[in-house]
């Protein structure tokens, strides 16, 4: 009851900075809680620091959906719409980052005996990404496809979870918190030689993969979004009512503003951060 009363989704959506530290704070007590309670379960704490992140954020996400559900149903137009729904994706993205900047640290910061065992599952998707995007591939159009589908799984992921569990998405998207965090913090780490440095080296971390990442977030909370007032949706109207109608073409508008920011993502992640780092 204590975390889930931080703050409401009317405040989150009026001031969606403060998100930022909300997801900070969340992350942070599932560190603490997971390392304290949970550290002799070896390389599963990794997920387990997740979950627990993802437990603080449920009631919140959930009941910022069920928000924006309504809006639905009360929106004169859909430019209207899709800016009152701009409110709840700004937030989402900040408490994103919030959670995303702590496990950075984290990495960055704690020994190394101690973020092997809480990376450990982030550490190997991070070598398995890490090497792939190279000045010759940039160009390789068979590439960019590849990248894309990938987007499209996560993106169709997010609706799917957040249609069966209405807040489903945000456990992709904190696993996807963790590994990027992860990835900056080793980045940083890897490429400092002295306290000077970090300075330089820590901007540039996370430029590196924010410059794609954010367009490809964006799309995934957009998806789930979308996903969500279905799932609201369905239980709370008729199938064959004029409400259910217009909440569904409202998604739709979603899941296609979802589309195109996944390409952006992807042509940005394939020809242009290839270039710049």
């Amino acid at each position: 009851m204590v975390l889930e009363d931080i703050i409401n989704p009317v405040k989150a959506e009026r001031q969606p900075a403060e998100l930022l530290l909300v997801g900070a704070i969340y992350c942070c007590v599932a560190l603490l809680l997971g390392w304290w309670v949970f550290r002799e379960f070896g390389s599963a704490l990794s997920m387990i620091t997740v979950f627990l992140t993802v437990m603080a954020c449920i009631p919140l996400i959930h009941n910022t959906i069920k928000v924006e559900e309504e809006k639905d149903l009360v929106a004169a137009g859909e430019r209207s719409l899709l800016k009152e729904h701009g409110r709840a994706i700004s937030a989402f993205l900040f408490l994103f980052l919030g959670i995303m900047v702590v496990f950075a640290l984290a990495y960055l910061l704690l020994p190394e005996s101690a973020t092997n065992t809480l990376f450990s599952e982030q550490s190997k998707t991070i070598t398995r990404i890490n090497g792939r995007v190279t000045a010759e591939t940039a160009q390789n159009f068979n590439f960019f496809i590849k990248i894309l589908l990938n987007n499209f799984n996560v993106m169709w992921f997010c609706l799917l979870f957040s249609f069966l569990y209405g807040a489903g998405a945000i456990f992709i998207l904190t696993w996807n918190a963790s590994v990027i965090g992860a990835a900056i913090g080793n980045f940083i780490r890897s490429h400092v030689s002295n306290t000077a440095s970090y300075f330089y080296m820590a901007p540039l971390g996370v430029l590196r993969y924010m410059v794609h990442g954010i367009p490809e977030i964006v799309a995934y909370l957009v998806a789930g979004l979308a996903g969500g007032i279905i799932s609201v949706a369905i239980i709370n109207h008729d199938f064959r009512s004029s409400k259910f109608d217009k909440v569904v073409l409202d998604a739709i508008s979603l899941f296609l503003v979802a589309v195109a920011l996944v390409f952006i993502a992807a042509a940005i992640e394939v020809y242009i951060t290839p270039l710049l780092f």
